[in-house]
This record gives structure tokens, C-alpha cells and sequence, in this order.
């Protein structure tokens, strides 16, 4: 397979596997940052979502090689579903499926957003849920990489990404439409959460390329950023009360 990251590799993949499942294939999607536009090879992955009209051991045996192909090139596993179980999760997966319509690229198949639609209460719903989750989960990671600065760095940039998804929910829940940008995003955010949107700036910096020095132990960044998140989940709270 061609390089890890290519569009070369998407391609190879794309062509691979709609020969193996044949007319058990509905759809074949790109998502998350090389369809919206901000994918870095070096840190980003390739996500593939895969629409199959049968998901059983017996149909997916035909895959096996294109999909080991793919992670073998160190790509994370597609995840799949059936035709079916794409259309029942509207009330399950709301952000993750709009972030998908808003940035996906159809690599094979069928539209499959034509006929799904989300509610903004099933919406608000699992943002709740994600948002809280995650923030324990933070809490967590923070206390066990805050006195170390490089993985201090390395949680901050890896932990805004899902932020991220979830900021796009906020806007979403609140009758917009989510900026791509994520400097743009975390501002319209800040300014719907009421939190500081300084206590991005690093990883925002970082995630465009920008020259920024490497977080020290402890590092004010991180508690800002920790505060921010905090602020970020009250306020979801208070929307669903």
C-alpha cells in the first residue's frame, strides 16, 4: 500500500474493498480531518466509515485483506455498520453522525446522509453525556501527566481534538453552524460556554504549524485549559436543566 496519509492510500483502500464486498457495499466515507481540511500526516489518521447491507462473520470475511492492508499501513480499524444500523443511530451517535455530514468525502457508494436526519434533543442529550464523561476523563490524565511537560503537551493536543467535536455539538445544539477553523471554533464556543478562549491558544498554535515552545512541568497552560473544559461542561449542564 502507498505511503501512510497519501491520498494515493485512501484510493488503493477504496478500490480494495469495493472489490472484496462487491454489492454488499452501500457506502464508503472519509472523515474527521482530511475531509474537513486540517489533516497533518505526521499526527492525523485516515478514518473510514464502512455501510455494508450485511455486517454478519460470513459477509465480513471478504474484507479481511483490504481492511488488514489498511491497518497495516497504520491506520485505525473502519468503523462499520449495516444500512440499517446507520439509520437506527440518529438518536445514538447525533454528533458523531453531523460532523460527519458536515465534513465527509464519499469514497464509494451511496449518499447515506440523504435520508437521516438527528433531533437537536438527541443532540444536546449526548453532548451531556460526552461532555461530562470526557471531562473525568481528563481530570484523570492531567494528574497523572502535569508534572511531565512533554506529555502535559501531548494530552493538551490530543484531549482538544474530542473537545473539539464536542464545541461543534455546542454550536450545533445552539441553532448554528460550527466553523471549520478551530481557532474560530474554540471562539464561537468561548463566547456560547463562557469560557477563556486564551487557554487555547497553544494548541491551537501548535495544531496550525506554529512555532511554540514545549510545555514546562505544570505549566499554566494546562490549568487554564483544564478551568476552561470545567466551564465548558457547567454549561452543558445548564442548557439540558
Amino acid at each position: 500500500m502507498a505511503k501512510r496519509g497519501s491520498a494515493e492510500t485512501v484510493e488503493q483502500f477504496a478500490a480494495a474493498l469495493a472489490l472484496a464486498a462487491g454489492d454488499n457495499l452501500v457506502s464508503l466515507l472519509l472523515r474527521g480531518s482530511a475531509a474537513r481540511g486540517d489533516y497533518d500526516a505526521k499526527r492525523s489518521d485516515l478514518n473510514v466509515v464502512i455501510i455494508l447491507t450485511d455486517a454478519s462473520a460470513t459477509a465480513l470475511r471478504p474484507l479481511a485483506d483490504a481492511v488488514a492492508g489498511w491497518v497495516k499501513a497504520d491506520q485505525p480499524p473502519p468503523v462499520i455498520f449495516t444500512e440499517a444500523g446507520w439509520h437506527a443511530s440518529t438518536d445514538v451517535f447525533p454528533i458523531e453522525l453531523e460532523d460527519m455530514r458536515e465534513a465527509h468525502r464519499l469514497l464509494h457508494g451511496t449518499d447515506p446522509f440523504a435520508k437521516v436526519a438527528t433531533t437537536r434533543e438527541d443532540l444536546r442529550r449526548e453532548l451531556e453525556r460526552e461532555a461530562r464523561g470526557k471531562l473525568i476523563q481528563l481530570r484523570a490524565e492531567y494528574v497523572a501527566v502535569a508534572a511531565h511537560g512533554k506529555w502535559l503537551g501531548a494530552l493538551l493536543l490530543r484531549s482538544a481534538k474530542t473537545f473539539f467535536v464536542l464545541f461543534r455539538a455546542l454550536v450545533r445544539a445552539s441553532g448554528a453552524t460550527p466553523p471549520q477553523d478551530p481557532r474560530a471554533l474554540v471562539a464561537v464556543a468561548a463566547e456560547l460556554a463562557g469560557f477563556d478562549p486564551t487557554a487555547f491558544e497553544w494548541i491551537v498554535a501548535k495544531l496550525a504549524g506554529e512555532k511554540r515552545p514545549d510545555l514546562a512541568a505544570y505549566a499554566p497552560e494546562g490549568g487554564r485549559y483544564l478551568d476552561a473544559i470545567e466551564r465548558f461542561v457547567l454549561y452543558v449542564d445548564s442548557m439540558m436543566r
